[in-house]
C-alpha cells in the first residue's frame, strides 16, 4: 500500500513517486524540457524520495536522425527511429543528471513482460536493486521489438503498472496541458476539473486528441485511463502540466488529483 500520500501537499515527503512525461514534452522544440525536469527529479531525489521516471520519447527523438519529415506510420521504420532515439534520449537524461552525480537505469518493457509473471518479477526486482543503489530508473516501451498487435499502446497504462509493481505513493502524469477539463481546454465552455473521487462518473467529459504536437500515441482519454487504473489499487494520480513538474513534486494545488479506490 501507499505511504500516506492522501493529498497533494503529501507529494513533498513522498517516498516512492513514478513520474511519467510523454513524448511531446521531452522531443522537438520542446527537447530543452528535459533539464528542468531533471531539475525537479533530482531535488525529489536529494530529500531521500526514490524517483522513478516513465519516459515516453524515443520514436520522435529518433525522427530527425533518420531525416523524416514526421512520425513513420510503418512498423519497421517505427523500430528503427526508436532504437536510435531511445539512445539518444537516455544521454540527454544522463548528461542532465550528471549536473547532479545521478546515474540513471535503463529499463525497457514491452506489454508481453507485464503480462508475463517471470518477466514482471524481474523487472521488480531490477528497480528494487536500482533504487536500493540511488540509481534513477527511467522506463520506456521498447519500441524496437514491441508489435503493433501487442503494446501498451501509450505510456501512460506502462506508469499506471509500474507504479503498482513498485508499490508507488503515487503517481504523477505530466501533459501538455495542466489539468483535466470537461472538454478540450481550448473549447468553449471547458472547465478545470481539480478533484476526481475514485466513484465519480466522467462519462460527460470529452476528450480531445494527441495535441498538437502530434508525435505521441496518449491524450487526456489515456490519462484518465492509466488514473482509474492505478487509483484502483490504490495509488493516488496527480495529473499536471510538464512545466510544473518541480511545483507538482513540492506539494502545490495544483493540476487534477485522483483520489485512491478506498481499501477494502
Amino acid at each position: 500500500m501507499t505511504g500516506g500520500v492522501r493529498s497533494r501537499s503529501d507529494l513533498s515527503t513522498a517516498r516512492r513517486i513514478v513520474v511519467k512525461v510523454g513524448s511531446s514534452s521531452v522531443s522537438g522544440p520542446n527537447v530543452g524540457q528535459i533539464a528542468p525536469l531533471v531539475d525537479a527529479l533530482a531535488a525529489a531525489h536529494a530529500r531521500g524520495c526514490e524517483v522513478i521516471l516513465v519516459s515516453s520519447g524515443a520514436i520522435a527523438t529518433g525522427i530527425p536522425f533518420l531525416k523524416l519529415d514526421g512520425r513513420p506510420t510503418d512498423l519497421a521504420t517505427q523500430q528503427a527511429a526508436a532504437a536510435v532515439g531511445q539512445n539518444v534520449l537516455i544521454y540527454r537524461y544522463q548528461e542532465s543528471l550528471s549536473r547532479y552525480s545521478i546515474v540513471a537505469g535503463q529499463i525497457l518493457l514491452t506489454a508481453g513482460d507485464m503480462e508475463n509473471a517471470t518477466h514482471r518479477s524481474n523487472a521488480q526486482r531490477a528497480m528494487e536493486r536500482l533504487l536500493g543503489l540511488r540509481i534513477l530508473p527511467i522506463v520506456n516501451e521498447n519500441d524496437t521489438v514491441a508489435t503493433q498487435e501487442i503494446r501498451f499502446g501509450d505510456n501512460d497504462r506502462l506508469a499506471a503498472l509500474v507504479s503498482i509493481l513498485v508499490s508507488a505513493d503515487v503517481l504523477v502524469l505530466l501533459s501538455d496541458i495542466d489539468a483535466l477539463y470537461s472538454r478540450p481546454p481550448g473549447e468553449p465552455g471547458a472547465m478545470k476539473i481539480d478533484h476526481v473521487e475514485f466513484a465519480d462518473d466522467l462519462s460527460g467529459v470529452t476528450f480531445g486528441d494527441i495535441g498538437s504536437a502530434g508525435v505521441g500515441t496518449g491524450g487526456a482519454g489515456t490519462k484518465v485511463a492509466a488514473a482509474r487504473l492505478a487509483a484502483a489499487s490504490g495509488i493516488p494520480v496527480l495529473l499536471a502540466a510538464t512545466g510544473s513538474v518541480s511545483q507538482a513534486l513540492e506539494g502545490a494545488d495544483l493540476g487534477t488529483w485522483f483520489a485512491p479506490a478506498l481499501p477494502h
